[in-house]
């Protein structure tokens, strides 16, 4: 019988539910990690008893995503582990909720799990009063049915931690799942960087509608301001070209797992050129399938002639 759901909640099920098993000292917790990342709900050590419990629980209703995928992980330190019991209820499991469960065993060669354990100082849960190599070899004996009956292996014997989480990311992320949270944030010089920007891009090459005396009181949001700022000689070459980077090096970061790329847009008070530039690039990315959250750090701030500096001088024809 299922858990009684309370009111102002509702049953949700996981969009795509993976087991998570393997030798010790494989990267199993490289493994979780990496999907938490990407948006999974992750479970460690779980009494596979308790599973059923776990998904029959009502979620809350709210703003959050309650449907992301949930790993679950179990292993020889689980609480009454039974590799064949552990088949048992993910088949039963399967024709109760009608849907399927993926399972990931991670595999690792005996040698290289023995130069793990011997590099971190660390005991074998398996055996903890002998040699790292007796648990292993017996947990590998423990483990051979469920091995035998994962969808999907990996052997993480040549695999640094950071190889493990791009294979899990590319393996897992989906297609939101894994994007990193992109921001692109207008901001002046004159009041300082933003401590959190990865990549900064100035715009004082361009021409600065501050000192035209019509423009000033506006803000690049205004269709006038941004026609005189995109009237600069440079700007339609320059402009395309941040963005052809910025569309080269935002799936670099996805792939490196970097949670979050902030872009700054600078000009000298943050009012003009560069709240025009960010609304562009944003716009731009957008069109090429990104979704950035746009920010003007110093929109509000009143035109100052001391913050930027002295008119341009005229060139004499």
């Amino acid at each position: 019988m299922g858990a009684e759901v309370p009111a102002g909640s509702r049953m949700t099920m996981p969009t795509q539910i993976l087991l998570v098993t393997g030798m010790s000292g494989a990267g199993k917790s490289t493994v979780l990690r990496t999907l938490e990342d990407l948006g999974w709900e992750t479970v460690d050590n779980l009494p596979m008893s308790l599973i059923e419990r776990l998904l029959e629980t009502a979620v809350p209703e709210g703003p959050d995503r309650t449907d992301r995928p949930l790993a679950i992980c179990i292993g020889t330190r689980t609480r009454g582990f039974d590799a064949l019991q552990v088949i048992a209820r993910i088949r039963a499991l399967r024709q109760q909720l009608g849907s399927d469960i993926g399972t990931l065993f991670l595999e690792c060669a005996g040698v290289e799990l023995d130069r793990r354990y011997s590099e971190t100082r660390r005991r074998h849960p398996l055996a903890p009063d002998r040699p790292a190599a007796d648990g292993i070899a017996r947990e590998r004996e423990t483990l051979a049915p469920l091995r035998d009956w994962a969808n999907r292996v990996v052997d993480t014997t040549d695999l640094t931690s950071n190889q493990l989480a791009q294979i899990i990311r590319a393996t897992f992320s989906g297609e939101e799942l894994g994007r990193p949270v992109l921001s692109i944030m207008s901001f002046g010089f004159a009041r300082g960087l933003p401590r959190n920007a990865d990549l900064v891009f100035d715009m004082r090459y361009l021409r600065n509608p501050h000192w035209v005396p019509d423009l000033r009181p506006g803000t690049g949001l205004d269709a006038a301001v941004a026609a005189y700022v995109a009237g600069d000689p440079a700007y339609p070459e320059s402009i395309a070209r941040i963005e052809d980077l910025l569309l080269l090096l935002l799936p670099r970061y996805r792939a490196e797992g970097k949670s979050y790329v902030t872009v700054g847009i600078g000009c000298t008070g943050g009012r003009h050129r560069s709240v025009h530039v960010a609304e562009r690039i944003a716009r731009r990315l957008q069109a090429e399938g990104f979704s950035p959250t746009v920010t003007h750090r110093d929109l509000g701030t009143a035109p100052q002639d001391s913050l930027e500096g002295a008119p341009k001088a005229k060139l004499i024809p």
